[in-house]
């Protein structure tokens, strides 16, 4: 999913707190001890003119993107600063990173085009702790296998945040992406194409025994992006029939999920070509687009719709015929161009509920995690070497993935 997207205006805004602080890119080192550090507070800054930390045995580098054609497979591979490191952090030895359709339209700049070069993308995250600051959260320590997702920092102070709705902070900060976006103490964030992480321990959790690393890294946005809305909307309970529109990386993900709920699952894809997937995903029933009359055939056939495709050319009102009275059509997948207008009476005459969804809090990242465990959910995955990545984005740019491509960090898990 999108993680924030910031203005020209917030982004001068964000640069000149920077300076402010008197942290400019010529003095930002890393660190060495795990003594007091900046605070998290906002209104707390580090003094003037001195180096933030010393350097530590490990590097922070990375697969970076140096322009708007990098996702084409152009990153390049070189350190890059992290965030300074405040109390409440840790740092991650990645062994595993996910590769997301949202690293892709941030490399390109096809959200929004106020991305900052060189970045290093990547919010599918999992590795082991190799420090933590004095005032992690979750009981945190060295050693830990943990996941971090699209969200890595919020306020922490407003109503959402305390309701463990992060992902919609209404804070001062908003929502703060793993990658392409400014933490609280103005410093850049980035992502997990490389060997290190750097991250607020509110946004880490536990990986639980028996997951593999290399199945949890894709849940921990992809998985949770639709896990949230299933959940939230009562896929299995009060939506007894889910639709799952697109078949892809996010699509697979909710038949997999919603079948773990209970619901009873219906695929819905513009040709019958991922028919044998869906099934083995979960799906009781295929609906084909590409049939004359689909719509007709399924109207008011399902409680819950989620909706993962990226294409703002998808016939809407005839998606939300599918709903019964009182039915709810989300979505999850992010098109670049506007959606297709609606006729007002295509809500109120049906009763159906037309919303979207983000990503998943902390905590339903947890719930999720441990539900795959003890069902023995499988991410279907397309493994490459973290330095192959150019070749999975390549891949995934011409192709697509059958359904995710997990990047693995070879050296980091001979060191386990």
């Amino acid at each position: 999913m999108r993680i924030q997207i910031i203005t020209s205006d917030q982004r001068k805004l964000m640069n000149e707190k920077t300076v402010a602080t008197g942290f400019t890119t010529s003095n930002w080192m890393t660190p060495l001890f795990d003594g007091p550090s900046v605070s998290n507070s906002d209104d707390q800054s580090a003094p003037k003119n001195e180096p933030r930390e010393m350097t530590t045995e490990y590097k922070f580098q990375g697969w970076m993107g140096l322009d708007k054609d990098s996702h084409k497979g152009n990153l390049v591979f070189q350190e890059f600063e992290p965030k300074r490191f405040e109390d409440g952090d840790v740092d991650i030895k990645i062994t595993h990173c996910g590769v997301c359709a949202s690293d892709v339209h941030t490399l390109s700049s096809g959200w929004h085009e106020n991305v900052e070069y060189p970045i290093c993308v990547g919010h599918e995250i999992v590795g082991t702790i190799v420090r933590v600051g004095p005032k992690v959260e979750g009981g945190l320590k060295v050693g830990d296998r943990v996941g971090v997702g699209a969200q890595s920092g919020s306020c922490l102070q407003c109503k959402n945040c305390g309701d463990h709705k992060e992902p919609y902070c209404t804070g001062k900060c908003g929502f703060i992406g793993t990658y392409d976006a400014r933490h609280v103490c103005g410093d850049r964030s980035q992502g997990g194409y490389g060997d290190y992480a750097r991250v607020p321990s509110r946004f880490v959790v536990p990986v639980p025994e028996g997951l593999p690393s290399d199945i949890a890294a894709p849940m921990m946005c992809g998985g949770v992006t639709v896990y949230s809305p299933l959940k939230k909307y009562g896929a299995g309970t009060t939506a007894k029939k889910v639709g799952v529109i697109g078949i892809g990386g996010l699509g697979h993900f909710a038949l997999l999920f919603a079948k773990a709920l209970g619901a009873e699952v219906t695929a819905i894809s513009h040709s019958d070509h991922k028919r044998e997937d869906a099934k083995k995903l979960g799906a009781s029933h295929f609906i084909i687009t590409g049939q004359e009359g689909w719509d007709k055939d399924n109207k008011e056939s399902l409680d819950l719709v989620i909706c993962t495709t990226n294409d703002a050319k998808m016939p809407l009102e005839s998606f939300l015929s599918l709903l019964t009275p009182g039915g709810v059509f989300v979505l999850v997948g992010i098109p670049e161009e506007p959606l297709p207008q609606i006729k007002p009476f295509s809500l109120i005459q049906r009763n159906v509920h037309l919303c979207g969804s983000l990503v998943g809090s902390p905590a339903e990242m947890k719930e999720m995690l441990e539900l795959a465990a003890t069902q023995n959910i499988k991410t279907w995955i397309e493994p490459y070497p973290m330095d192959k990545v150019n070749d999975a984005l390549h891949k995934f740019h011409e192709k697509g993935m059958r359904y995710r491509a997990v990047l693995y960090n070879q050296k980091h898990i001979d060191n386990q």
